[in-house]
């Protein structure tokens, strides 16, 4: 592949279930790569596993990347020069390669069944041996796998890798990886059904619709060597390669994984991220400019992008960050934009409310997934216990007589802050603790949103109401 080609990067979901946001970073990367360079970035779908395929995951996965402001110059939904983009609409072209692999001799039919390759497997593993193929297939006559054929014995194809060589690969994040072909076991090239795996269709895939780079995570590391091989049997020049580190879990041990919390990359969206901070943050999870600089567009992302600033250290997932990322993304946002948001996530307020509130809390925010929780106190009667409102140790009896003054103020939602302050001096009551008891009157907790200036957008009848209950559970 000369380095004069057009520069082309790929991404290749899997319809397998909900797109990982580890994933969304991977796509960013190949994005920004092939934008920066003037080239193309392709979506192709990667459907080889049959048995995990999920009905709709296809549909959701392209949505979630257009959600996150990303887009692909070719791909199944809009097609392109290497038509078409979906590996099982493929199979006719990889049968071509299948069998000028059989051809040179490179791969063998293998019949082994599972019952014989798990006893060989555990065999191995009592032994203490590296667990790989003991090409019991490997060197069967034409005439035996003729045979074997015509009385319809299942059968997969599996790649011949030579034994004693040490592969080197050149790596744009981690430099030289060598690989000893003794530790290489002859995978599966082409499974029972006839479908290909991922890794043999990938490889065909690439070098038709002409990839030159394919940054990935470290994951495939291990599957190079068939790689390598793949391409050395049938003449393709390989793309240069890029393996990112995977996400460390908040905590630093292990890398992100479902049983720890949510990771797809929708779950980030429906929890209240907007899609600009979290490719914000994602830029900076195993890439630094060279700079202090942090917030990046992704039109500007795109122009300072370079492999040579890839880590190869894991990045930690740091929750608290993308909540500051997010926050400030917020916070540059007008009132007018915010509106939607409001509305996704508030969908019982009205539009009077949501321009109340807006203002508000606009600057405390760090996310609008915690909207709902946060003013629970609009839509319901919270219910608490009667000790949260004495939290200050105030007696039930004052606590009832500032609620009851309270009431008075409440004629009206003009200057609310300056009358409030005003009848706390009047009493000489402590700031404090009149704030605690209100609050918990018309929120139930403690901590809560500004409740002076959300009082308009809850009104005088909700307001006085919620007083009236503090006050009966005192009594």
């Amino acid at each position: 592949m000369s380095d004069t080609n057009p520069v082309r990067t790929r991404m290749a979901p899997s319809p397998t279930g909900e797109y990982h946001i580890g994933h969304i970073r991977t796509l960013l990367y190949n994005f920004a790569f092939a934008k920066q360079n003037n080239g193309k970035f392709i979506i192709r779908i990667e459907d080889t596993d049959q048995k995990r395929f999920v009905p709709g995951a296809q549909e959701r996965i392209l949505q979630v990347i257009k959600d996150y402001g990303l887009s692909w110059d070719e791909g199944p939904d809009i097609g392109g020069p290497y038509t078409p983009y979906v590996q099982t609409q493929r199979l006719d072209i990889y049968k071509k390669f299948t069998q000028q692999l059989l051809d040179q001799g490179n791969a063998y039919y293998c019949f082994c069944t599972e019952e014989r390759l798990q006893k060989m497997r555990d065999t191995q593993k009592t032994s203490g041996k590296l667990p790989k193929y003991d090409r019991h297939c490997a060197n069967l006559s034409p005439e035996e796998i003729n045979s074997k054929l015509n009385n319809g014995e299942k059968y997969v194809v599996r790649i011949r890798i030579p034994e004693k060589q040490t592969i080197i690969i050149d790596d744009l994040i981690r430099g030289q990886i060598k690989f000893n072909t003794n530790d290489v076991d002859d995978q599966i090239l082409v499974k029972s059904n006839g479908i290909p795996t991922y890794h043999f269709a990938a490889a065909i895939d690439d070098h038709l619709m002409e990839i030159t780079h394919v940054i990935r995570g470290d994951e495939w590391i291990s599957s190079v060597p068939k790689l390598y091989f793949i391409c050395q049997y049938l003449g393709f020049d390989m793309p240069k390669l890029a393996h990112l580190p995977v996400f460390l879990d908040p905590s630093g041990h292990g890398k992100m994984s479902k049983r720890k919390g949510t990771v797809s990359a929708r779950s980030f969206l429906d929890d209240g991220y907007l899609p600009e901070a979290l490719l914000n943050f994602l830029m900076l999870l195993g890439w630094n400019p060279g700079t202090e600089q942090e917030l990046f567009s992704l039109e500007e992302f795109v122009k300072v992008f370079s492999i040579e600033h890839l880590h190869v250290k894991q990045p930690i997932f740091d929750r608290k960050k993308l909540d500051y990322f997010n926050g400030l993304y917020i916070r540059q946002k007008s009132n007018e934009e915010l509106k939607p948001y409001f509305k996704k996530f508030l969908p019982d307020t009205s539009d009077s409310q949501i321009e109340i509130l807006i203002p508000v809390l606009k600057e405390r925010i760090v996310k609008f997934g915690d909207l709902r929780e946060q003013l629970k106190f609009l839509f319901e009667d919270v219910v608490y216990d009667k000790n949260l409102l004495l939290k200050k140790g105030t007696s039930p009896d004052l606590a009832i007589k500032m609620m009851e003054e309270s009431k008075k103020i409440l004629s009206g939602f003009d200057n609310l802050s300056e009358r409030f302050l005003e009848l706390i001096k009047t009493n000489n009551w402590n700031t404090g603790e009149f704030f605690m008891v209100f609050r918990v009157a018309i929120c139930g907790s403690v901590f809560t949103p500004p409740v002076v200036e959300c009082l308009p957008a809850l009104g005088k009848d909700n307001a006085l109401r919620k007083i009236d209950i503090a006050i009966n559970l005192l009594k």
